[in-house]
């Protein structure tokens, strides 16, 4: 059995671990859970001796202190760490790697019957022992990394995140190797990110954070706590949110109308009134009598319309229609004839002043004539951009 006790890891003034204390049975899985920088890593590399920190506590494999020891004296032990990474010999065939395994002199004597072990726990193995490791995907590589640490007859295999870089499918099937490992009365020693599939093989836990050991339970109660779902399961805690009534749908907006006319009207009012320059004025429309034009006396059903914005504003032709009118209608004023087509390349034409305010319908035409400069302009811009 190993226990480990009181273990603490320092990196200068930084302590990665403190005070960790645990143990792992023959033929039980034990998986430690953990954030990322939580010191889950340093705990296996103090314990197989790689750890470039300083080291302090015990560490006893069936009661032998092998803390601080060579990391070759603790793989004699029988302590064998698959590190991170898996950390295999790429050029090798599978054959050579596993056979570099079983260098140990507590599994020479039985090299042969540890490599039938590994066979059999990963058949793929024994399809592919000609096969150089580096052309093989990384579920198998992975599993040449476990076979060649069972190579050495361990009693405690540690594993160092084993499903790293791994499809869901080649974890499944990585986590049914350790159960048949463990079946083989080894006991393991597991680091995890994947808590659910860990938990689902594992007899139990300890949870690592910010380098202590802040809770350790068996690992179907584990699975079931709510501080373990909401931070390694993705789950809400085990308790259902309480149920909030569906919102009544929000009414669709009412589109706001402009204030004022559109661009569409502005453009047509200005060429109406191109139009009606050069036209003769149209004769006024006989005025109708007054009852008539007052209308139907108000009744107690009858609203006046609201004052806003939109109702104080004349509507664009009847504004045009206006002017015309009133030009028409001064004393001895000549009609005014069309004005001439403007070159392309000509100036914009400016009414001279007359000492006077200009009616609605020279403004107008002030306006016609800038839109029709701003558009020469533009026409002008484009021929330029088109040579370039």
């Amino acid at each position: 059995m190993l226990e480990i006790r009181d273990l603490s890891v320092s990196y200068g003034q930084h302590r990665a671990l403190e005070s960790a204390a645990l143990h792992v049975s023959p033929g039980e899985i034990v998986v430690i859970l953990g954030a990322n920088g939580a010191g889950k890593s340093t705990l296996l590399k103090a314990l197989c001796g790689i750890s470039e920190g300083r080291v302090t506590g015990s560490a006893l494999l069936d009661g032998e202190e092998i803390l601080g020891a060579r990391p070759d004296r603790i793989v004699e032990a029988g302590l064998s760490l698959v590190p991170e990474g898996r950390g295999i010999f790429g050029d090798l065939t599978v054959q050579e790697n596993l056979t570099l395994g079983a260098y140990p002199t507590r599994a020479r004597d039985d090299e042969t019957g540890n490599l039938d072990r590994v066979l059999s726990l990963f058949p793929k193995l024994a399809e592919r022992r000609r096969q150089t490791v580096r052309t093989m995907s990384g579920g198998e590589q992975q599993m040449v990394a476990i076979g060649r640490a069972m190579m050495s007859n361990p009693q405690v295999l540690a594993l160092d995140e084993p499903s790293l870089g791994l499809s869901p499918l080649l974890c499944k099937d990585l986590f049914q190797s350790l159960l048949a490992v463990k079946a083989a009365g080894v006991g393991v020693l597991l680091v995890e990110q994947n808590a659910k599939q860990s938990l689902r093989i594992a007899d139990r836990g300890y949870l690592l954070e910010n380098g202590e050991i802040v809770n350790e339970d068996k690992a179907d109660a584990l699975a079931r706590d709510p501080a373990v779902q909401r931070a390694y399961l993705g789950a809400g805690g085990g308790q259902a949110a309480p149920h909030q009534p569906e919102a009544a749908p929000r009414p669709a907006a009412t589109p706001r109308r402009p204030s004022g006319p559109s661009a569409s009207e502005i453009a047509a009012a200005a060429l109406d009134r191109v139009g009606t320059a050069s036209r003769p004025p149209a004769a006024r429309p006989p005025a109708r009598p007054a009852a008539e034009a007052a209308g139907p006396p108000d009744t107690p059903d009858t609203k006046p319309a609201p004052e806003g914005p939109a109702s104080r504003l004349p509507d664009v032709n009847d504004l045009v229609a206006r002017a015309s009118a009133q030009s028409s209608r001064r004393p001895g004023a000549p009609a005014r004839p069309a004005p001439p087509a403007a070159r392309r390349d000509e100036p914009p034409r400016r009414v001279a002043p007359t000492g006077t305010e200009p009616d609605t319908g020279d403004r107008l035409q002030a306006v016609l004539d800038e839109i029709e400069a701003a558009a020469r302009r533009a026409e002008t811009y484009r021929s330029r951009d088109r040579r370039r």
